[in-house]
């Protein structure tokens, strides 16, 4: 039932928004260029890698050394729009009905901090990654990872037909009110550093 909701909404939100995404897309290359889809490994169910969407959000600057510089900097006034009315996630549309991704559930994170959660904490990969979810709608990037980490498990072992549809209608509000975008001194959030004294070590190195 999860499944059939998720290409229902996905394939009718594409349909329905694409005035949207192509605007969108138009602002993006006349402002920042190319590419206008930004794409990252990021690990879904059980770990599995795959290929996350974005609308483009920061220009490429860098510094004399070719190291890319800080967030911050190159975040654009274009590109916190897009955040802050989160338009930069509706490519992930298309990993949702690719079956990558489920509109609900954890938020997919970066491949390196696999090896850093506890066991507890890992429990967040036994679902599908979603583009919105519990954690998002309990404080997104104003909470911390451990705070993070204990409303993404505590979904995973929660989750129904019912919770997906009261995360979704809270999303919005959310989005409407812009609550929660940044963490205090980041554009979003600060690097995840881990459990140093009981990391997880259940992932195989990809």
């Amino acid at each position: 039932m999860k499944r059939i909701f998720d290409l229902l909404l996905a394939s009718s939100g594409l349909i329905l928004f694409i005035p949207i995404i192509l605007f969108t897309a138009l602002l993006i290359r006349m402002k920042l260029g190319t590419p206008i889809i930004f794409k990252q490994q990021r690990p879904g169910l059980n770990g599995r890698l795959f290929e996350l969407f974005k609308f483009r959000t920061m220009t490429d600057e860098r510094d004399e050394t070719g190291e890319l510089l800080p967030d911050h900097v190159r975040l654009t006034l274009l590109g916190k729009l897009i955040r802050k009315l989160s338009l930069d996630e509706f490519p992930q549309l298309i990993n949702v009905i690719k079956g990558e991704m489920s509109l609900i559930g954890p938020r997919p994170l970066l491949p390196e901090y696999l090896a850093l959660y506890s066991d507890e904490q890992a429990k967040r990969h036994l679902v599908k990654p979603g583009i919105t979810g519990w954690a998002q709608i309990n404080g997104r990037n104003s909470i911390t990872w451990e705070e993070k980490f204990k409303l993404d498990v505590w979904y995973v072992e929660n989750q129904s037909f019912i919770l997906d549809l009261k995360i979704l209608f809270l999303t919005i509000k959310k989005v409407v009110t812009s609550h929660g975008i940044s963490n205090q001194n980041h554009v979003t959030m600060p690097d995840f550093k881990g459990n140093t004294s009981h990391n997880n070590q259940n992932y195989p190195s990809m």
